[in-house]
C-alpha cells in the first residue's frame, strides 16, 4: 500500500509538471482528434510520455512500453483524469495492432513495430471491410500473391478509418482463393507509402471524412510482415477485433486501482442540460419525462461503468477477455448513441442546428454527436453481429 501511495504521490507531481496547460480539459471529437495533436505542445506532451513509456503504460519495457502493473497503470489514468489530461497520442496503434503483435507477433516484428507505436512515431489503419465484405468479413477478396520474398496485393477496402493519414495498415487478405471461406486468409502488415496504394476519402452526413476507401493495385506486403502462418489469419484477425471491441466499449479504460471516494457529488451531464433547456423547480427538471429518461441512463451507465472495472479487476493476466468483449462494445455503443440521442431531444430545435448564429457551439457539437453516433452500433461490429457473438460463444445457445 506504501508502494502505491508513493507511485501516486510522484505520478501526479510529474503530471502537473510535465502536461502542458493546453493538453488539458481539451473537448473535441474523436473524428477530428488528429488535429488537436498536431502542434508543438502536443508533441512535447508526447515525447515526455513515450520517454516514460507511459503512452502503453502497461506493455513491456523491452520495447518501449512502461512496464507498469495493472494498479500502478489505474493510479496512472486515475492521476490524467484528475488532471483531465488528454492522452498523449491515440489510434489503432495503441488499441489495436499492438496488443495483437504482442500476443501474436515474432520477437523481430515487436522490436521493428512496437517501439514506434509507443513513441507515436508511425499511423496504423485496418483493412478489413470490402464492399462486398462487412458484416460477413470472411467473405473478403482482396488477394495477396506470394512472389519471392513479397505479397503483391490487389483489391479494395472500405470504411478504412485515418487511412489518409496512416503510415501503416494491418489487413486480412485471401492468400488460398481455393480454400473454405474462413481458410485460406492471412493477416499482413504493408507500407501505406507506396504507389500501389489509393486513397479517397468518404464524405460523411456529420460532415467529416474519419473514413476512406483503400485501393491496391499491385501493392507490396513483405513476407516477414506476415502474422501468424500463411492461410491462418482469421484467428489473429477475430482477437484483434476482440482488443477493438473492449476499447469501444470503454473495457481498455477500465481503471484497475481503488478510486477514493468524492466527498462532493458529480454533477450529471444532462441533468444540468435539462436544467438549462426544459427548467428548473427546486433544483430539480421540472418535466417527470425527462427526469425519469435522464435517471435511467445514468444507473445504466453507472451499471456498466462498474462491470467494466470488475471485469478488468478480475482479470488477473491483463490480456483483454475473448467473445465477452462484444458485450462491453454492444452496451457501449448504445449508450453513447442513446446518451446523444437524449441530449439532443433535451435541447429540443436548438439540439438539430447545422449551422447559423442562432446556434451556439455547443448545440451545433450536439448535432454532429448525434449524427456520427449512428454509426457507433455499426463500426467495430453492428449490434446485430454482437448480439450474435454472445449468444453463440458466451451464452452457448444452439444455432
Amino acid at each position: 500500500m506504501a508502494e502505491i501511495t508513493s507511485f501516486q504521490s510522484e505520478t501526479r507531481e510529474w503530471l502537473e509538471a510535465n502536461c502542458p496547460k493546453s493538453m488539458r480539459a481539451r473537448s473535441f471529437h474523436w473524428e477530428d482528434a488528429h488535429e488537436i495533436y498536431d502542434t508543438d505542445e502536443a508533441r512535447q506532451w508526447l515525447a515526455r510520455m513515450a520517454e516514460r513509456g507511459w503512452t502503453a503504460p502497461t506493455w513491456p519495457k523491452a520495447y518501449g512500453g512502461g512496464g507498469l502493473t495493472a494498479e500502478e497503470a489505474g493510479v496512472l489514468g486515475q492521476e490524467m483524469s484528475r488532471l483531465r489530461a488528454v492522452a498523449p497520442t491515440s489510434g489503432m496503434g495503441l488499441t489495436m495492432i499492438g496488443p495483437t503483435l504482442l500476443e501474436f507477433g515474432t520477437e523481430a516484428q515487436k522490436q521493428r513495430h512496437i517501439p514506434r507505436i509507443v513513441s507515436g512515431e508511425v499511423s496504423w489503419c485496418q483493412g478489413y471491410s470490402e464492399p462486398g465484405a462487412g458484416s460477413d468479413l470472411a467473405s473478403l477478396q482482396t488477394k495477396a500473391v506470394i512472389d519471392g520474398d513479397d505479397f503483391i496485393i490487389n483489391g479494395q477496402k472500405i470504411w478504412t478509418s485515418g487511412a489518409q493519414y496512416a503510415d501503416w495498415m494491418f489487413a486480412l487478405v485471401r492468400t488460398d482463393p481455393n480454400a473454405s471461406k474462413h481458410e485460406g486468409i492471412s493477416f499482413v502488415l504493408l507500407d501505406m507509402h507506396q504507389p500501389g496504394v489509393t486513397i479517397k476519402p468518404i464524405s460523411l452526413i456529420s460532415g467529416s471524412s474519419p473514413f476512406c476507401e483503400t485501393f491496391f493495385d499491385n501493392a507490396v506486403a513483405k513476407r516477414e510482415d506476415l502474422v501468424g502462418e500463411l492461410n491462418r489469419g482469421w484467428t489473429i484477425g477475430k482477437r484483434l477485433l476482440q482488443y477493438e471491441r473492449s476499447g469501444i466499449g470503454g473495457l481498455s479504460g477500465a481503471s484497475r486501482g481503488k478510486k477514493k471516494k468524492s466527498v462532493e457529488k458529480p454533477k450529471n451531464p444532462l441533468a444540468e442540460l435539462a436544467k438549462h433547456y426544459v427548467g428548473q423547480e427546486d433544483g430539480r427538471i421540472s418535466d417527470d419525462g425527462y427526469r425519469e429518461q435522464i435517471l435511467k441512463h445514468a444507473m445504466t451507465e453507472r451499471a456498466f461503468q462498474l462491470t467494466a472495472s470488475r471485469a478488468a479487476a478480475e482479470n488477473q493476466s491483463g490480456q483483454t477477455p475473448g467473445a465477452a468483449t462484444s458485450i462491453f462494445k454492444l452496451v457501449g455503443s448504445s449508450l453513447s448513441r442513446d446518451s446523444s440521442e437524449l441530449q439532443s431531444n433535451i435541447m429540443g430545435t436548438q439540439g438539430i442546428g447545422w449551422s447559423g448564429e442562432g446556434f451556439n457551439p455547443g448545440e451545433l457539437e450536439s448535432t454532429k454527436n448525434w449524427l456520427s453516433n449512428r454509426a457507433v452500433t455499426i463500426y467495430g461490429g453492428t449490434n446485430e453481429v454482437q448480439m450474435n457473438i454472445i449468444s453463440k460463444r458466451v451464452l452457448a445457445l444452439p444455432d
